[in-house]
């Protein structure tokens, strides 16, 4: 007991002094994260709510055991609701050659919700999300949680169910990046 007190204090005192800090500016934080290469994913729910989906990528595995993920979405997105009622989601991981895709689910051709769905071939594992065919791996989960951090809401789920393409075996680049503002491969 007095070593979980002490961590408890620890854990204080780091909050507290961190609280004292000036934060980095938004422009600047996000400058300097766009030097971080990221796997492009369109995450998509459906269910009683309807369907949609965005791409991300800001995406993360948490834990094997379970296994389960995270992704972030800016909490003025619509298809909030959508995430939170349906309670399931997929994450797909695109192949390089995906941009134009990955550009619908962004939001940068005009398209919404549903209608963004007539672009890919999609199918279902378990939980009727959809499932992007091509996407190098896919992840099916239930929403384990969510929670309002800053600007975005992250969402936590339970990995259900997983689809994986076999690796090149020439070891050739096969997955879309997203790296310094610009689309790549890796």
């Amino acid at each position: 007991m007095a070593a979980d007190r002490t961590a408890d204090r620890n854990i204080a005192g780091q909050e507290s002094a961190t609280a004292a800090l000036p934060l980095a500016t938004g422009e600047a934080f996000r400058d300097a994260i766009a030097r971080l290469p990221s796997g492009v994913s369109i995450v998509a729910t459906a269910g009683q709510a309807g369907k949609a989906g965005f791409t991300a990528t800001a995406v993360a595995s948490v834990s094997d055991d379970p296994p389960t993920v995270l992704v972030c979405l800016n909490s003025k997105s619509p298809q909030n609701r959508l995430m939170q009622e349906n309670a399931q989601f997929s994450i797909n991981l695109l192949p390089k050659d995906a941009v134009t895709l990955a550009n619908i689910f962004a939001g940068r051709t005009g398209l919404h919700l549903e209608d963004r769905f007539r672009h890919g071939d999609w199918t279902v594992l378990s939980t009727g999300s959809p499932v992007l065919k091509d996407a190098v791996m896919a992840l099916d989960c239930q929403l384990l949680s969510s929670q309002n951090v800053g600007s975005h809401i992250v969402y936590f789920g339970t990995v259900v169910a997983t689809q994986t393409k076999p690796r090149d075996p020439d070891g050739a680049k096969e997955v879309l990046i997203y790296h310094d503002r610009h689309y790549g491969e890796a």
